[in-house]
């Protein structure tokens, strides 16, 4: 062959791998950002959320009370993340079951079990009636649940203090996420951005009191500790809110900044097991799935939101939500989860707390990550 047909040759070889390049890069930049990086898809066989989840969810369903004697904050959180995690999937047979568990409590015999102690523990009961509420109201319009969910979101900021602060204030940040979600689920079902405020101004509150400078939390001012759920807690709380605040809303800028500052530092904290500590900052401390719970159920949605870089943020979420799935024994129970824990200062006693299995604080944040997951 001659010079000149070889010439030619080349460059029309070059010229058709061009435009393949331009076709690949076109359709590349088209696509959504997660789904050139499949963080939030191909997933392992048993890892996806839409059977993690569904697994959970119906070990929910069938699982006893946590507490005989009433609903536990704990319980109220799974079942939060079970009907929302049952709504996104699609699954209405789920649905009616989630329902159906709680419908003997608007009876008399069983309202007993509803608590009536003024405490963010029980207050934030009334998240379920209203996720409930938000479900159904377009079929039934029942006023019922509507008439519940609101009584706890009310009563809360029945005496305010002289800041605007709710009475059942403690400066726990368990709180974050017990005074934000029925404030949130309140705004969520009526439109009534008095409920928004409310839960704004309270996490203002907290976060200048108890955001460190690293970016993590006190569990208390006078309990100087990472404690992982509770920094979970407040992450989540603060994931919630963000969710439902307006672009224009004069505090969101602040609550933004802080969640920003969070997950900035926890990502230092994973560990390369895709796990965090039962204290975040002591890598002697045991992996603890609560709180790794829900600091994925943060990342996943501020990637999915845009709050947080992608590149950066999504292989610690995708990370997270593997290596959590991987503490989901046969039974769906999830494994190495911590004991309730009050505050105290003493660092032993955060590092010695127990690990339990099945227990409702680890079974709520895989169903709020498998609802993120899906959203």
């Amino acid at each position: 062959m001659s010079a000149l047909p070889k010439q030619r040759a080349s460059k029309a070889f070059a010229t058709l791998v061009a435009a393949v390049a331009l076709i690949i890069l076109t359709l590349t930049l088209s696509l959504p950002v997660t789904a050139q990086t499949n963080y939030f898809t191909d997933w392992p066989a048993g890892t996806s959320p839409a059977e993690v989840g569904k697994r959970v969810a119906e070990h929910f369903v069938t699982s006893p009370h946590a507490d005989p004697r009433h609903i536990v904050y704990q319980e109220v959180c799974t079942w939060y993340g079970a009907l929302t995690f049952a709504q996104l999937s699609g699954d209405k047979g789920l649905s009616t079951k989630l329902i159906q568990r709680f419908d003997p409590l608007m009876t008399p015999a069983g309202a007993g079990l509803i608590g009536q102690d003024r405490h963010v523990d029980f207050s934030v009961f009334g998240a379920v009636p209203l996720e409930i509420y938000l479900q159904t109201q377009t079929r039934t319009k029942d006023q019922k649940y509507l008439d519940l969910g609101k009584s706890f979101a009310d009563r809360q900021w029945e005496d305010p203090t002289p800041d605007g602060l709710t009475r059942e204030t403690r400066f726990w940040i368990d709180d974050m996420y017990m005074i934000t979600t029925v404030q949130v689920q309140a705004f969520r079902a009526t439109g009534d951005s008095k409920y928004l405020d409310r839960a704004a101004l309270e996490m203002e509150a907290y976060l200048d009191r108890l955001q460190q400078p690293n970016g993590l939390f006190f569990h208390a001012p006078d309990a100087p500790f990472y404690w992982g759920r509770g920094n979970g807690w407040v992450a989540a709380g603060m994931t919630e809110l963000l969710r439902a605040l307006p672009a224009d809303h004069p505090r969101r800028a602040r609550i933004l900044a802080a969640y920003r500052k969070m997950m900035q530092a926890l990502l230092g904290f994973q560990g390369r097991d895709g796990m965090w500590r039962q204290l975040v900052d002591h890598p002697e401390a045991w992996p603890e799935t609560s709180s790794t719970g829900m600091f994925t159920f943060a990342l996943i949605t501020g990637v999915k939101n845009g709050w947080l870089d992608p590149a950066t943020y999504g292989p610690a979420a995708r990370k997270g939500w593997l290596a959590l799935v991987g503490y989901i024994d046969q039974n769906a129970d999830v494994t190495s989860v911590c004991e309730g824990t009050g505050k105290k200062n003493d660092l032993d006693y955060y590092l010695a707390r127990a690990r339990r299995t099945g227990d409702f604080h680890g079974q709520a944040p895989v169903l709020w990550c498998a609802s993120a997951l899906l959203r």
